[in-house]
């Protein structure tokens, strides 16, 4: 018990001032209605534990930086990309089994008459049309890409794989609009896997390749034959003929042909052999139809 230094008051719980000792009642504690000027001459004041001025700096540096986590990316995002390719193709079928085609499409295909739905300029690049189209496309880029993204640094390759990707596909539904005259659709990440291809070409076309382990040829072979059967296949039968975006994968192609000139006046090499499991390209960026992947 003891009395109110403000009004009097008697007050069996008393608030004891930490700054100067007084003793207050419930409506004349700190801090609405009491202040004052610290402790009084020769009062001790308790002792209150010292910060330790390194103690908020080791701790920063105990706790990673988002530059520190991005640093885990660096030579990985091949396999960052591969992982939402596989995603996306699973998300593709659960969409479409839980809300119907029509919305499927609109989040994962890239179509001439919906340009402006811009996310699908991306999730286009990881959706594909059945599982043979992203096996393949899984198999060149997991043999060529972590040899481009070491050699170019992981910014670049990024840069390029989604660039590549974003305008082989918006070359192909553009053309199909103006050419057939129809609306067409586009997924795959065949546009961005011929950008790497292209790349790697310019900066070392003699590097051998051994198709399935076995028959060694030097890359530049596999890459004008994947361009020529292209371009001849869009000449012949059209820029989708086959159901496949052939316009997509030689504007991939010349994607990665022409930023592989600007990276080869840079000196970087690439090595001169190479074993790839898989086929002399990439699986073709399908047009869907009908509502199909």
């Amino acid at each position: 018990m003891a009395d109110c230094t403000h009004c009097g008051e008697s007050t069996p719980m008393p608030y004891e001032c930490s700054r100067c000792g007084e003793k207050f009642c419930t409506s004349h504690r700190l801090p609405e209605k009491h202040s004052c000027d610290g402790p009084k001459s020769g009062m001790k004041t308790p002792d209150h534990p010292q910060r330790d001025p390194t103690m908020i700096e080791n701790l920063k540096d105990k706790i990673p930086s988002i530059d520190g986590r991005l640093n885990v990316l660096n030579n990985n995002m091949t396999f960052v990309f591969l992982g939402l390719m596989w995603v996306t193709f699973v998300s593709q079928f659960l969409v479409m089994a839980i809300f119907g085609s029509d919305i499927a499409e609109q989040i994962f295909v890239l179509h001439s008459d919906r340009i402006d739905y811009v996310w699908t300029w991306f999730t286009s690049i990881f959706a594909h049309g059945d599982f043979w189209h992203i096996a393949i496309n899984s198999i060149v880029l997991f043999f060529f890409g972590p040899l481009t993204e070491r050699r170019i640094g992981t910014k670049r390759f990024t840069i390029l794989f989604l660039g590549g990707g974003i305008i082989a596909g918006l070359s192909q539904v553009g053309l199909t609009a103006v050419m057939a005259g129809s609306p067409g659709g586009v997924v795959g990440a065949s546009g961005a896997v011929a950008a790497i291809l292209g790349l790697i070409t310019i900066l070392n076309p003699k590097m051998r390749v051994y198709l399935w382990f076995i028959l060694p040829l030097p890359l530049w072979i596999i890459t004008g034959a994947f361009i020529g059967y292209s371009a001849w296949m869009s000449l012949t039968g059209g820029i989708g003929a086959g159901g496949v975006a052939q316009l997509a994968h030689l504007m991939g192609a010349v994607v990665g042909l022409i930023y592989g000139i600007k990276v080869k006046r840079e000196g970087v090499a690439i090595p001169d052999q190479f074993t790839l499991n898989g086929s002399g390209g990439p699986g073709g960026s399908q047009r869907p139809g009908n509502g199909r992947f």
